[in-house]
């Protein structure tokens, strides 16, 4: 299933006052994948719903027995002792099977919600994977992380112990319902209509619970995103001894989070006492106006007993709901956040596949060209920070980016990965736009080194091969061809040595050598390089560089580097400002001209 056709994103074109049952109604189809296990939980409602209806008629028969008064037609005719027998059988029988029947419904229900929060997770997933580079650049990591993991999981609940939940106890009610008005119809409506004010109290106090719960999970995402921040950056925190500053603003964000739980506490708590209350009322009613009726001979003392057990009955599945009422309220809460990430456009998309074009191959005679076409580009709307940029790099071409910081340079680059769509005009590789190219075709002949290689857990040959399937001969042919199969075969276990998380059991300069093996492999026709070398000591940058020289042998390059010393031998520099291109030129030309290059390369000459 694509991104965009998960079919919980439908949710963010519904009305915020929608209600709560069209919310559930929209998930269905994430049930529809389980409907086999959905129709066992659903079958076993009726053995189980008879069952709870029926032993408190058995143990009204039992005391109408004992006391000698009418008795149903399969009673008549035996003596007390096998009357009683008998009723004890048959409640033990029917006792025995509820309990059974809860197990196995139970054990269902709950094997469906994990499977449904699987399958949700995972669409959450791909989808937030999916969306661009601009989408994350405002929001929080822990945000993310909570919508991620705890709002999913509040989400699963309203499957499991909430929307069967809920059909299991609205079952119940009608089975024992119908059984009462067999029996005496009065009481039976006396009963029956205590529901409706129980009913009201629910909704009001789950608007309510909904509000405090919104809240309370907005200040949770809001404890994890500063959590997140003051451990990645627990470096800058020790050395500017922030952390008195920082634990206080913690406590501030984690009390105001402790007060929003308090407020569902409390109407959860209401719910609950509210709920128990009615139950007793409605009890005391039915002793009150069935004892009357037992005084003037209209009704026997065991069918009295029975409608006492049908009032527990009745009000179970109630109490039951008021159990689920935090975890539907939360999950339907969870729908509303995680509604807030899947409604995000995905804002580079593929091409359809009929319309996507194909980049030429390296063998044949010109590949890698890359041209920019009156290109423009803000990342905040009206905030430009490239402009009418026009240039083209011929297959082959190696050229720089040069500037000074803010110019525009490392914006280029995700440009042309296609990380962000241009504003205006547009950017073709081998005369093909990259808007009709699908995203893998383009990213597999585009090869990225930044200046901080990132790692992931695991060992080195997977964070070479990155999950594609390369032979162990190919991963080190590209470890031979970067000049870092030395380092590797020096580690404690080789290519199967394991890496912490962002490898950290590593220097930087080490997860340097491997982000260059990685590209390496793939063979790209076109090589970035964004400061790629500018946290490696003297003697592996020079290992790198005799490397790089047979890496970029007829290949397409763009380099950035603020040591310009390290870039006179390309083939053209454009030099960048405030997002203008203001010159172009080889090393010699430039330094002519006297112009922006000339001046920051006397400076960095003054500076050395």
């Amino acid at each position: 299933m694509t991104p965009s056709s998960s079919p919980i994103q439908q949710l963010h074109d519904r009305r915020p006052q929608e209600a709560d049952w069209r919310l559930i109604w929209r998930l269905r189809e994430y049930a529809k994948r389980h409907k086999k296990l959905l129709a066992i939980a659903l079958i076993l409602l009726v053995p189980l719903s008879l069952c709870g209806a029926i032993q408190p008629i058995l143990i009204g028969q039992t005391i109408s027995l004992i006391r000698e008064e009418p008795t149903y037609q399969f009673l008549e005719g035996l003596s007390l002792s096998a009357g009683l027998n008998l009723l004890a059988f048959l409640l033990l029988l029917t006792i025995s099977l509820r309990f059974i029947l809860q197990a196995l419904q139970g054990y269902v229900v709950q094997t469906v919600g994990q499977k449904m929060t699987a399958d949700i997770r995972n669409d959450l997933f791909e989808h937030v994977t999916s969306l661009a580079v601009r989408f994350f650049d405002r929001t929080p990591v822990g945000k993310l992380i909570t919508r991620l993991t705890s709002d999913v999981d509040a989400l699963g609940d309203v499957f499991s112990t909430g929307a069967i939940g809920i059909i299991s106890d609205l079952f119940s009610i009608l089975v024992i319902a119908v059984t009462m008005f067999t029996m005496q119809w009065k009481l039976a409506l006396m009963l029956v209509l205590s529901i409706f004010p129980v009913t009201a109290v629910i909704v009001y106090f789950q608007q309510q619970y909904r509000k405090a719960n919104y809240k309370a999970r907005e200040e949770l995402s809001d404890l994890n995103a500063q959590l997140q921040e003051n451990l990645i950056g627990i470096g800058v925190v020790q050395l500017f001894r922030r952390e008195r500053y920082n634990t206080e603003l913690f406590r501030t964000t984690n009390n105001r989070y402790v007060q929003a739980v308090d407020r569902t506490i409390f109407y959860d708590s209401a719910v609950s006492a509210t709920l128990e209350w009615i139950a007793l009322v409605a009890i005391a009613a039915v002793l009150w106006v069935g004892g009357r009726q037992v005084f003037g001979g209209d009704l026997s003392f065991g069918v009295l007993s029975t409608f006492i057990l049908f009032a527990q009955r009745l009000f179970d599945p109630l109490r039951q709901f008021a159990d689920k009422f935090t975890a539907i309220q939360a999950g339907l809460t969870a729908i509303e956040r995680i509604e807030g990430i899947l409604g995000e456009p995905i804002e580079i998309r593929d091409p359809e596949a009929e319309n996507a074009g194909v980049l030429a191959t390296h063998t044949s005679d010109a590949v890698g060209e890359i041209r920019f076409e009156n290109v423009n580009f803000a990342y905040k709307k009206d905030e430009y920070v490239l402009h009418n940029l026009d240039f083209t790099i011929r297959p082959g071409e190696k050229i720089a980016l040069v500037g000074p910081t803010g110019a525009g340079k490392s914006s280029i680059i995700r440009l042309l990965c296609r990380l962000y769509e241009t504003s205006h005009g547009r950017i073709l590789v081998d005369g093909i736009d990259i808007r009709d190219l699908r995203q893998a075709e383009l990213r597999r002949h585009v090869g990225v080194i930044l200046q901080d290689g990132f790692l992931f857990a695991g060992d080195v040959k997977s964070n070479i091969t990155l999950g594609e399937n390369y032979s162990m001969e190919e991963i080190r042919a590209a470890a031979e061809k970067t000049n870092v199969a030395q380092f590797i075969e020096n580690l404690p276990q080789g290519y199967d040595t394991e890496l912490r998380e962002r490898g950290t059991n590593l220097s930087t300069g080490q997860k340097q050598l491997l982000a260059f093996a990685r590209v390496a492999i793939r063979n790209p026709k076109i090589l970035v390089l964004d400061e790629a070398t500018a946290n490696l000591d003297v003697m592996t940058e020079a290992l790198i560089q005799e490397a790089l020289d047979r890496l970029l042998e007829g290949k397409t390059a763009i380099i950035i580097a603020h040591r310009l010393s390290t870039i006179k031998n390309v083939d053209r520099i454009l030099v960048l400002q405030r997002g203008h291109l203001v010159e172009s030129g080889s090393h010699e030309e430039l330094l002519q001209r006297g112009g922006l290059y000339a001046g920051l390369y006397q400076l960095q000459m003054l500076g050395t």
